[in-house]
């Protein structure tokens, strides 16, 4: 697997479309650190981390609105590839859908979303795009 980040939002994004209530994806300090953030900000019910084997899963329990059956997260956007890297100083930092969504980076003080590394004046790495 060339870029696991991508797989595990196109885990998500398969997921979301087929209605599951909940996905397991293959765990790694990056994806539970984006897991931690989905959650801190409701996009995601809960998430268990399962300690199976070398690496382990991630068992993510998504959140939808009970009446309409439609899902908290409409859209996930890989923005940084392997093949081309995306950085940003704090005074570039991305706004999602005019703040209402979230981009996840990767700091020098770890993974956090545009609002707080904006907060801290940091840069760093954009990971993906939620909204």
């Amino acid at each position: 697997m060339t870029d696991p980040i991508a797989d595990y939002l196109t885990r998500l994004r398969n997921a979301i479309k087929a209605g599951h209530r909940v996905v397991e994806v293959p765990a790694s300090n990056l994806k539970k650190e984006i897991t931690r953030i989905l959650f801190e900000k409701g996009y995601i019910l809960s998430y268990k981390f399962v300690e199976d084997g070398p690496q382990g899963t991630i068992k993510i329990a998504l959140k939808y609105d009970p009446v309409n059956k439609v899902n908290a997260i409409k859209s996930l956007q890989r923005v940084s590839t392997p093949g081309l890297r995306q950085y940003v100083g704090y005074r570039e930092m991305p706004r999602v859908l005019n703040g209402l969504g979230i981009a996840i980076l990767s700091t020098s003080k770890g993974v956090m979303t545009n609002k707080e590394a904006l907060g801290l004046k940091l840069g760093g790495e954009v990971i993906c795009y939620i909204y």
